[in-house]
């Protein structure tokens, strides 16, 4: 008897020690978890305004999620507003999510696989809390948040919920399958909030109207905050000065921003009295022209009774009958060269985007005749404008977006094999409209399998209690060595990095670099500070990596400095993606440039007058940016070409910044600069004479450069002068410019003699005397003389202006 009492105390102890946890349904604590086995394992906010818990996706596939909790909604029509592992469910048996005693919270699949995590670390109690903002968040008792479901939106965006530069929404694959879809709402490179369509080989803009510019679109560009923020009264707005409120606004309602399946952004609002969900905006009411709906070769309409259809192309099929964004194939063969080719007009229809290029003033035959010589044509838009008094012929490469317009006056010629053209003629109808299928995916099932455990109950018994004792130990032995050897340095250093992980300045580690750069290959630049490398990171996106070349600063105090470089945005600014501080190793991984540095261009005929302006605006803009918008004083120290580069658009970004060049506004003195900085020809003379460093060290800078934009000369050789009758004689470029200026009064040429040959004398005269001058202030030997970065800016705007 005594046997069996102190085995079933044993029982009952072992029991409740490796018993499955449940929360409250209010917070989780560390050491809980919620199981997707069990329906009453939700987290509720505090009014029952969201729930959050295992929500069925699919056969026997689950996603953690939150969702808004009408008291009439059943389980398949709650309005999900976030997902944590939308691309990979996870099973209905045994899959927890747990908040684990180091402060980690993790989603496990069937108890064997870790889908998603939130990567917290932390020795304070944690509480994972829902509250009625609909907001997720895991925090310390003493309110400190770690982490919040805010900061990684997916599809929808609540009230005081913000969209910042880090994040975007990408809409669901359709209305039953809530994976990741094609489109997405962001800041793009502009600083201009836009819908995106985005597949792996397509991506264009579709909102605002892509044929507007950004001016005409009412969109600011120089900003460098990219936020956009919904309010529970119905007004959404963004730093680009897009604003928008709701046709009920001013009512305090709940509301989501959601971007639909359909590519369409919606705001809703709440009706109370039905319990529905109400569309008080969208962003187009034509949904045809919504990017890529019916996908390649295939044509959109609309018609208000029976809503959005797509058809292919007549002599084209469809390539999978349950999704259309996959369009449509021909059925014949369009092999260049194999065939002979005609043109089959197709009224009324319009193919938006993909062009080839733009012809205006070409006659139809004209048109026909190119198309058909060129073999990337696959048929080309022929329209007259009665405002352009011209016609614009634009033959394309791929036939994306297509719908049918009974007002738009002009056609579209499809290029076919003449053999079929008499076929394709004959039938007068397009091929039979489908209605647009939204939810034809089926079950999403999973791909992992599952082995059944064949154990029986007393030898499983006795390996848990094995394993249970293991792991008590093992337990043990790790609280032991985190309190004996973690260190506050290490803890502070864990804070950081943790910080700058959550502002989206990611922490990459050497090895994940070295890949990327295929060993350090493929060098694009050197300087002072470090060798830059051209890199390719594990999400596809093209990097500049720079390895510093001095590693004897502290890991904290390198952190530091990189944070404050995360948080620096402006569009005339390199944007920083993340750095690398592991040992001695210190990197930063920046967007990488297109076009290269202004230093490979000005030796090339690739900067036209109008290009050489804008570099010249655009870098004033940066570079006044650093020194009075940011929060923190940020010299540059070494303005020169080869620290400025050139986007897609040729547009300037100042890099190469921050770095050990900090100090408060007004600190004249600042041991940071106790030893010279820049580059021979570019330097100051402060440098020199070991005056006071201020912001017009940059400013010095950069009227040198904005002199070797404009003379094509090199700053740091000088130039050799020949004057009549005299020999050749070596000058600084700034003396020489100055020299040739101030002799405008016995000739009238100095503008020829001093321009670079490769304009060809193409140039506005007035701006460019505009330019030169203020290119000649800011180089001038006295820093009081110089005008402020913001000043230079504010000369050559008002150039601009009166052009």
């Amino acid at each position: 008897m005594k046997y069996f009492m102190g085995t079933l105390i044993l029982f009952v102890l072992f029991s409740a020690l490796f018993a499955p946890a449940t929360s409250t349904n209010r917070t989780l604590s560390k050491g809980l978890s919620l199981s997707s086995e069990n329906p009453e394992d939700v987290l509720t906010s505090p009014k029952g305004v969201f729930s959050a818990g295992f929500y069925p996706v699919g056969d026997n596939a689950y996603c953690f999620a939150i969702w808004f909790a009408s008291r009439t909604s059943r389980s398949q029509d709650r309005t999900v507003v976030w997902m944590a592992n939308r691309d990979q469910p996870v099973n209905g048996m045994k899959s927890k999510l747990s908040l684990l005693r180091n402060g980690n919270l993790i989603l496990t699949d069937a108890g064997k696989f870790t889908i998603w995590e939130t990567n917290t670390v932390s020795i304070s109690s944690l509480e994972l809390h829902l509250y009625d903002t609909g907001n997720l968040v895991l925090r310390t008792l003493g309110g400190e948040s770690l982490w919040e479901s805010f900061d990684f939106p997916t599809d929808t965006l609540l009230p005081q919920q913000l969209l910042t530069r880090n994040t975007m929404l990408v809409s669901s694959r359709s209305q039953s399958n809530y994976s990741s879809g094609f489109y997405k709402l962001l800041f793009v490179n502009d600083n201009v909030l836009c819908l995106l369509y985005d597949r792996a080989n397509i991506s264009s803009p579709y909102w605002p109207a892509p044929w507007l510019t950004r001016e005409q679109a009412k969109r600011f560009v120089y900003n460098s905050s990219r936020i956009a923020v919904l309010d529970s009264y119905g007004n959404f707005s963004s730093s680009d000065k897009f604003t928008v409120s709701s046709t009920d606004y001013g009512k305090f309602l709940h509301r989501r921003l959601t971007l639909d399946s359909d590519g369409n952004l919606r705001l809703y609002s709440w009706d109370e009295e039905g319990e529905m969900w109400v569309v008080s905006w969208q962003a187009w009411q034509v949904p045809c022209i919504i990017h890529g709906v019916c996908g390649a070769n295939s044509i959109c309409s609309y018609v208000p009774d029976n809503g959005r259809k797509c058809s292919c192309l007549r002599g084209y099929k469809m390539i999978n009958h349950t999704d259309w964004s996959q369009g449509c194939e021909p059925e014949f063969d369009l092999s260049f060269g194999k065939n002979k080719f005609d043109l089959m007009q197709l009224s009324h229809l319009e193919f938006y985007g993909f062009d080839y290029d733009s012809y205006h003033n070409y006659t139809l035959a004209e048109c026909k005749q190119l198309c058909l010589e060129l073999p990337e044509c696959k048929g080309f838009q022929y329209s007259f404008s009665l405002e352009a008094t011209h016609s614009s012929c634009f033959p394309k490469t791929l036939l994306m977006n297509g719908h049918r317009w009974p007002s738009f006056e002009g056609s579209f010629y499809l290029r076919v094999p003449k053999t079929n053209l008499p076929n394709l003629l004959s039938n007068a109808n397009l091929a039979e409209n489908i209605g647009l299928n939204c939810s034809s995916e089926g079950p999403l099932l999973l791909e992992r399998v599952y082995l059944k455990n064949r154990v029986n109950g007393t030898v499983k018994f006795m390996l848990w209690f094995v394993c249970g004792l293991g792991g008590l130990e093992i337990v043990g032995i790790f609280l032991v060595w985190c309190i004996l050897i973690r260190t506050p340095k290490s803890s502070r250093a864990d804070k950081q990095g943790y910080l700058l992980a959550i502002t989206g300045f990611r922490k990459f580690t050497y090895s994940e670099l070295k890949k990327a750069t295929k060993g350090f290959t493929e060098e694009i630049g050197r300087g002072a500070g470090g060798i830059v490398y051209k890199g390719v990171l594990a999400d596809n996106r093209v990097a500049a990596i720079k390895q510093l070349y001095e590693a004897n600063q502290g890991e904290e105090v390198f952190l530091a400095e990189v944070n404050i470089i995360g948080r620096i945005n402006h569009m005339n600014l390199i944007e920083m993606w993340g750095y690398c501080a592991e040992g001695k190793q210190r990197l930063l991984v920046s967007e990488y440039m297109e076009n290269g540095s202004l230093a490979d261009n000005l030796s090339s005929n690739s900067l036209d007058w109008k290009k050489r302006f804008e570099i010249a605006l655009g870098t004033a803009k940066g570079l006044s940016y650093l020194h009075e918008e940011c929060l923190e004083w940020v010299l540059h120290c070494d303005v020169k070409p080869e620290n400025i580069f050139l986007d897609s658009n040729y547009q300037p970004k100042v890099a190469d910044f921050g770095l050990s060049k900090l100090q408060s506004r007004g600190e004249a003195n600042n041991p940071n600069f106790s030893r010279m900085r820049g580059t021979r020809g570019y330097m100051a003379p402060e440098w020199v004479f070991n005056l006071p460093i201020t912001s017009k060290v940059d400013v010095y800078s950069y009227g040198i450069v904005v002199l070797e934009m404009v003379t094509g000369k090199d700053a740091a050789k000088g130039v050799h002068d020949i004057d009549s009758g005299e020999q050749p004689q070596h000058k600084r470029l700034v003396s020489w410019v100055r020299e040739k200026k101030n002799g405008a009064a016995l000739t009238e040429s100095w503008l020829e003699d001093i321009i670079d040959p490769r304009l060809k004398g193409k140039y506005d005269v007035q701006k460019m005397e505009t330019l030169i001058g203020v290119a000649l202030q800011c180089a001038e030997e006295e820093k009081d003389a110089r005008p402020s970065m913001r000043e230079a800016v504010e000369m050559l705007l008002a150039q601009e202006n009166d052009s």
